[in-house]
């Protein structure tokens, strides 16, 4: 908390004028015993000292000035306020100069922000003047401290009718021009509210103004002749929210657990209705929805998917403010309201989805889905294993197995109506894509997920291309992780291999197995369904650990160790998917990708058995089962004393002379068709989802 001074006028006013006299006449001094003691020869230290004396109150005459005119200006604006002592009476003056300048600031904004909720135009110019003092904590609480919660739930109000009016009266630059200044300010107060309800930022304004917040959402408001509630308007302001500032987990606990259970409340009984007579489930719509205004006072388009139309719903805009922080997120997600039997995340993905369909627009509720579940702490894990299993039992219904022996859609509405969470749950999976390999060779489950259960919800994650591609990614990784793990000294390193290569194979063939199926049930040609395979896996050579310039036995110890020396060390908590990402980014700065004949590949099998080989090469070598002799005059090699290229560096020819030269020197080809054989098994997805799928040339 913000220590103060007392202060009093005028004796403030004569302190300062007194020190700043005071200071003249040291200075004034010290230069002419400076003069005298030079004259007489003598050591001029004496002067020296004094002058420094005088350049430390001269330095503090000027910041006695500077409060001195703050302390008019705070005066003069009525932001203080006197307190009569025995002593007599003194004005409160914040003892840091910039804690002092943060209240005038501050004060003045909302006063600013308080007329322009009471429909003066002219006073938001002056408002937006403020806006970079947001990241200023005295400032922040002295405008949220004067706006009040009520402020700030009726500005966004009186925005919005402002532009709604200029609409009405036919003035389509006007409601450009307010607009644009009205995003500007929900932006700014996005901000303020994100810091002030933040209890580890210095500028947290304490439980009441949440519980005020909360008082403010669930109350009838009125602006001209709208009536409105007030998580209406408020909602304006999250939707305006940039990221840059995340939510803190107790805003959304008090504020947005309390703005999802809101809607339940006054939508329950309409809902209800709605599912059994007329199939309608609408959420609350924001302010600027239920005023017909489209994409105005919108930021830019950070809100909402494009072609949305700018309509969004109170809830939806919650979630653009959550998707910023993981804790906010997980805090929405991760518990059960009382005297409910389903936690919010269940909730969200059944009871209410139709109302998330309403609008089309998924990507708020998808981007907080995403965030919350795909970090490496345990209530990531935890959501992602409860919307696994939440999904799955809804999407089981719309398969089953056609004449051959294949996955058929046989309820093409089911399948479609959770056809939007195919990303954030394909890259949930992508994030703990271990538990696959754990279902799968061991019978574990993930939280109460069991093999069946995750194949169900890879079939539908795996219709999506970038799911599909995250899942490759993230399991090329893993492979790669396996392979590449130290072993005890002693052990048998081919045995090692064999074992490892025969694990990995068994989910990288469930994967592309139930991806081939899904999208042959979907009536897709089967090679065109191999398409995103094809190029990802020209991109993912920067996936796997490569000999670079180092000598064999110097290798990079890992898929992402030149990201992590190079500055990228914030990705090592990332998911598989992220991580991923980022490399193949840096790897298309090399330009063209290493192997061309991975683009005529002919299928997903034979990319990912590409894969495999390039990865059990660099197995051998990282282990020492390949020597470095007989390097020279290798197409694949250069320098002296030679050593083998980066991949990224090799001809397709280059390539294909390192990959037979490993095969002759360590006998890869024995473990490449252990891989293969296991990869091209189809029992564990003909079990998991019932069916028949037919074998060899009929495949």
């Amino acid at each position: 908390m913000t220590e103060f001074t007392g202060v009093k006028q005028p004796e403030f006013d004569t302190m300062a004028g007194k020190h700043t006299e005071a200071a003249g006449r040291l200075e004034e001094l010290a230069a002419a015993l400076h003069g005298e003691l030079q004259s007489a020869g003598l050591d001029t230290a004496p002067a020296a000292r004094l002058r420094q004396l005088a350049g430390r109150v001269t330095a503090q005459a000027a910041d006695l000035r500077r409060r001195q005119q703050l302390v008019r200006e705070l005066q003069r604006q009525k932001v203080t306020f006197g307190r009569s002592t025995p002593a007599g009476s003194f004005l409160e003056m914040p003892d840091a100069l910039g804690a002092a300048q943060g209240l005038l600031d501050g004060t003045l904004a909302a006063r600013a922000a308080l007329k322009a909720a009471d429909g003066d135009e002219a006073a938001l110019p002056g408002l937006e003047r403020y806006a970079s003092r947001t990241g200023d904590a005295e400032f922040v609480k002295a405008f949220l401290g004067a706006l009040g919660a009520t402020g700030a739930t009726r500005l966004p109000g009186s925005l919005a009718d402002r532009v709604r009016e200029a609409k009405v009266h036919d003035d389509p630059e006007g409601a450009a021009r307010l607009s644009a200044e009205g995003a500007k300010v929900l932006r700014m107060l996005a901000t303020a509210l994100a810091r002030g309800t933040d209890p580890k930022s210095p500028a947290y304004l304490g439980e009441t103004f949440l519980t005020d917040l909360v008082k403010e959402g669930r109350a009838d408001h009125r602006v001209g002749n709208a009536a409105y509630s007030g998580y209406q308007a408020l909602a304006l302001v999250w939707a305006a929210h940039d990221g840059r500032t995340p939510f803190s987990e107790e805003f959304m606990e008090v504020v947005g657990r309390d703005v999802i259970a809101y809607e339940y409340e006054r939508r329950k009984d309409e809902w209800e209705v709605g599912q059994t007579l007329w199939g309608i489930q609408a959420p609350i719509i924001d302010l600027a929805a239920a005023l017909g205004l489209g994409t105005a006072l919108r930021p830019g388009p950070q809100v909402g998917a494009p072609g949305a139309g700018g309509r969004s719903s109170v809830v939806d805009d919650l979630f653009h403010a959550a998707k910023s922080s993981r804790e906010a997120s997980q805090v929405l997600l991760n518990h059960t309201p009382a005297g409910s039997k389903e936690s919010a995340l269940h909730y969200l993905l059944t009871t209410r989805w139709e109302a998330s369909r309403y609008l089309g627009d998924y990507q708020p509720f998808n981007d907080m889905l995403v965030t919350a579940t795909t970090g490496r702490d345990e209530t990531s894990k935890k959501l992602a294993a409860q919307m696994t299993k939440i999904l799955s039992d809804e999407v089981r219904g719309a398969f089953g197995k056609d004449d051959s022996g294949n996955l058929e859609i046989k309820d093409r509405d089911l399948f479609d109506r959770y056809a939007p969470l195919r990303r954030p749950l394909g890259l949930a999976l992508a994030a703990n894509v271990d538990e696959l390999s754990r279902l799968l060779l061991n019978h574990a489950t993930f939280g109460e997920v069991a093999a069946k259960d995750m194949s169900y919800a890879l079939a539908l994650a795996t219709s999506d291309d970038d799911a599909f591609e995250a899942l490759v990614r993230a399991q090329t990784e893993h492979m790669r992780a396996a392979l590449g793990a130290t072993l005890p000294p002693g052990t048998d390193i081919k045995q090692f291999l064999t074992d490892r290569t025969v694990e990995e194979a068994r989910p990288f063939g469930h994967l592309v197995e139930i991806r081939r199926q899904v999208l042959i049930a979907q009536g897709l040609d089967d090679k065109k369904a191999d398409e995103a395979l094809k190029s990802m896996v020209g991109d993912a050579i920067g996936l796997l650990p490569v000999p670079g310039a180092r000598r064999v036995g110097e290798l990079a110890t890992g898929a992402f160790g030149d990201l992590v020396s190079s500055g990228y060390d914030k990705l090592a908590g990332a998911a598989y998917d992220q991580l991923a990402e980022q490399v193949a980014q840096r790897m298309s700065e090399h330009g063209k990708g290493l192997d061309e004949t991975y683009r005529t590949l002919e299928d997903n099998r034979s990319a990912v058995e590409r894969l495999a080989e390039q990865m059990l090469a660099t197995a051998m070598l990282n282990k020492n089962m390949i020597d470095d002799q007989g390097l020279t005059g290798r197409t694949f090699a250069t320098g002296s004393p030679p050593a083998i290229k980066t991949f990224s560096e090799m001809t397709p020819q280059e390539y294909s002379d390192f990959l037979a030269w490993v095969r002759g020197k360590a006998g890869s080809s024995d473990l490449l068709n252990r891989f293969g054989t296991t990869f091209d098994s189809t029992k564990d997805v003909n079990s998991s989802l019932g069916l028949q799928i037919p074998t060899g040339g009929d495949k």
